[in-house]
């Protein structure tokens, strides 16, 4: 299939996007309810921050599956033949970001099979950190892949698997892979959701009625009228079906190790996730770093959006006042058309613009969730000195991103990483900034509550932070995948 127009314009990344760390899925899946493909649209909407590339549903109307799949926002689907077609009372839907696999439609979820038990649709939020090496072992056996997605990996096993029921046949398949997901699957039987044993990724449960509903994250219950019910546990296998909703804990325990970044950047600010409010724990990290590292200044901006908690905490913690000194346009699409460099540099005053009267003559402290290459701050900080800032200072709400993830994280090669190729100092001057502070990693784990990091027990995934990473990571060791793809690298 070659790039269309729309393909090639989701690639795009506007400059001041394009150093952040992305979260590559959402997952939302419903079962009992007549309008299941309206849910999934809304339950999407509200994830979407969770990936832009493209968008795909499922549904199941008792006899046959239906599908649709579309590059870019879930906006697409908002038509009444699109609705029309997506018949059922259970669906799934996904919103993707890539970290692993092209940017064309034939990678875009739910993906879809026809097995032996009947049809399996499978959404998939994280990566599979094997998943090459059993690719290639399936390859080598006579499977035929119709896609470069980690997920086709499961499709794959589940349909080779020697036992008999549908969810054996998944158990079986989940034991062979390594890393880190959320699943919702859907079959004629009901809907399935699973979380790996790790609980790194997140997945939630609600109720509608009589309906039952999975989700990434609770704002997409909120924007249904579902009540929550509790998280998926880490490890755990539900299946709601005409029977209600049954538990299954299928793998061998293991330490909780939540994604901590979750919390820092990646979950909107009104999500509960593991029981903690989103916005209390990114003011909470502004608190701490504050009283960490406080900075002799008049103001505190927030770069928006997702800056904002986090100076607020700040602000208050050094009694400080919290300005808008960056002022962010909330109606900059994707451009396709990619003009000369001169003119390209003004993209960036396209989404954010200096609120020049605030700033001008003022010693001001910059929030940030985080520095990934550096690029996106060197340009924020010289926006604030040609806005008249006399003192530019810059506290970054998370520790130094040191190492890249392979969980299901758009992340650039180490070499890329700006903190992991200078230290403090070389990265302030690569800046422009008067001063830099990240917060400390006991620090991060105080603002989620707890007391400190413990070496031998750490209660998150923190290996971007720290190179901790909790599960072998065989494609990496084998060089069989010796980079997670990324979008922020250049492409062959």
């Amino acid at each position: 299939m070659s790039l269309d127009m729309s393909e090639a314009s989701a690639t795009f990344k506007h400059p001041f996007d394009s150093d952040k760390l992305h979260e590559e899925c959402a997952l939302f899946g419903v079962w009992g309810h007549a309008e299941a493909a309206p849910l999934t649209i809304l339950g999407l909407h509200a994830q979407q921050h969770r990936g832009q590339e493209a968008s795909g549903i499922v549904t199941f109307d008792g006899a046959r599956f239906h599908s649709e799949r579309r590059m870019g926002l879930v906006d697409s689907f908002n038509s009444e033949a699109i609705l029309f077609h997506l018949k059922g009372a259970g669906a799934i839907g996904h919103n993707r970001y890539a970290t692993t696999g092209d940017t064309i439609l034939r990678n875009v979820q739910p993906l879809f099979g026809e097995l032996a038990t009947g049809g399996f649709a499978v959404a998939h939020n994280g990566n599979l950190t094997n998943a090459e090496t059993i690719k290639r072992e399936l390859v080598q056996r006579g499977s035929i892949f119709q896609s470069t997605s980690d997920t086709e990996v499961i499709i794959h096993l589940v349909a080779t698997s020697k036992f008999g029921p549908i969810l054996d046949r998944l158990i079986d398949a989940l034991l062979k892979v390594e890393g880190a997901y959320s699943l919702c699957a859907l079959t004629p039987d009901g809907l399935i959701g699973v979380r790996d044993p790790l609980g790194v990724r997140p997945l939630v449960l609600g109720r509608l009625g009589d309906a039952y509903i999975l989700a990434s994250e609770t704002v997409a219950l909120d924007i249904i009228g579902a009540r929550f019910v509790r998280d998926i546990e880490p490890g755990e296998l539900v299946r709601i079906s005409a029977y209600g909703i049954e538990s299954f804990k299928p793998f061998k325990p293991a330490p909780h190790r939540f994604c901590v970044f979750e919390y820092v950047y990646f979950a909107r600010p009104d999500s509960v996730l593991e029981g903690r409010s989103v916005y209390a724990a990114r003011k909470k990290i502004g608190e701490v770093l504050a009283k960490e590292s406080p900075a002799n200044a008049d103001l505190v901006i927030p770069v928006p959006d997702s800056g904002n908690p986090a100076a607020i905490g700040f602000a208050q913690a050094a009694g400080l006042p919290f300005e808008l000194g960056i002022i962010r346009n909330h109606y900059v699409g994707r451009t396709f058309i990619q003009p000369k460099q001169e003119i390209r540099d003004f993209g960036v005053k396209m989404k954010h613009n200096a609120n020049s009267a605030l700033v001008k003559g003022k010693r001001i402290v910059l929030v940030d969730d985080s520095i990934v290459r550096g690029t996106t701050s060197v340009k924020i900080v010289a926006m604030m000195r040609e806005a008249g800032a006399s003192e530019v200072h810059m506290r970054i709400a998370s520790p130094p991103t040191t190492h890249s993830c392979f969980y299901g994280v758009d992340t650039p090669e180490r070499s890329k990483l700006l903190a992991a190729n200078h230290d403090l100092e070389a990265m302030r001057r690569f800046i422009g900034a008067d001063s830099l502070a990240f917060i400390s990693m006991d620090g991060l784990y105080q603002a989620m509550g707890e007391a400190k990091r413990f070496d031998d027990a750490p209660q998150f995934c923190d290996a971007c932070f720290t190179g901790d990473y909790p599960t072998v990571l065989t494609d990496q060791d084998m060089g069989v995948n010796p980079r997670q793809l990324s979008l922020l690298a250049e492409k062959a």
